[in-house]
């Protein structure tokens, strides 16, 4: 996450799809009527910020590079030749080129809807593209041990101040950092830094700690 992760909230009226014409109760409205995205964020009972909503990056700019905007990038050797190769045959081995699921962090990055649904113990992310899902527990459960590679690894949060640290391992080798095809090893441990420092933007920073494949952590800014 240490690169920041600015995502501009869908409000009803800006939604395409089935609900379109639907008003979502409660959204913070101007005097002249418009929603309100610089009002105070929404808190749960415990005081903690409320991330739930539908949420849309503004651009594919880091689903189609992770380490865009000028993140330094140190692969290891191996991991380099398999990037160039992914860029040179125009990622036709992708996970997507085989409908298989996209993971944590381009989905972080993805420009489709996703929905947060925020209950106590468990932050619930439903995904538009793909039709897939992700959780993460906040319920004070440790990361497995022995855990079976997954799509979208195995994801703990804790509470730091106003933002949630999500740690996740554990994820599929099949999988891809972005769609330019960043690779990674079984090694790979990602951590989220969520905030929603208003009604109408929340900004996520993650960061790539994998030993086996980078020679050092990197954080991507995903605007």
């Amino acid at each position: 996450m240490r690169s920041i992760l600015i995502l501009a909230v869908l409000v009803a009226s800006q939604l395409a799809g089935q609900w379109i014409n639907y008003p979502t109760p409660g959204i913070p409205r101007t005097k002249d009527g418009k929603p309100n995205l610089s009002a105070p964020a929404p808190r749960t009972s415990d005081g903690k910020p409320d991330f739930s909503g539908i949420w849309q990056a503004p651009s594919p700019k880091q689903l189609t590079n992770l380490a865009a905007d000028g993140v330094e990038v140190f692969m290891l050797p191996w991991a380099a030749k398999v990037y160039r190769e992914r860029q040179q045959n125009f990622g036709k081995d992708s996970p997507s080129s085989s409908c298989l699921p996209h993971s944590v962090t381009d989905f972080d990055a993805h420009f489709t809807p996703k929905k947060v649904i925020q209950l106590p113990g468990v932050l619930v992310l439903l995904f538009e593209s793909y039709h897939s899902y992700r959780q993460i527990f906040t319920d004070g459960r440790p990361l497995p041990e022995v855990r079976e590679p997954a799509w979208f690894g195995y994801s703990v949060g804790n509470w730091a101040g106003d933002a949630l640290v999500v740690d996740t391992v554990g994820i599929n080798e099949k999988t891809w950092l972005d769609d330019g095809g960043h690779p990674h090893s079984e090694a790979l441990h990602i951590i989220e830094r969520f905030r929603r420092p208003d009604f109408g933007h929340m900004q996520v920073e993650v960061t790539i700690d994998d030993p086996k494949t980078y020679a050092k952590p990197w954080t991507a800014k995903i605007p």
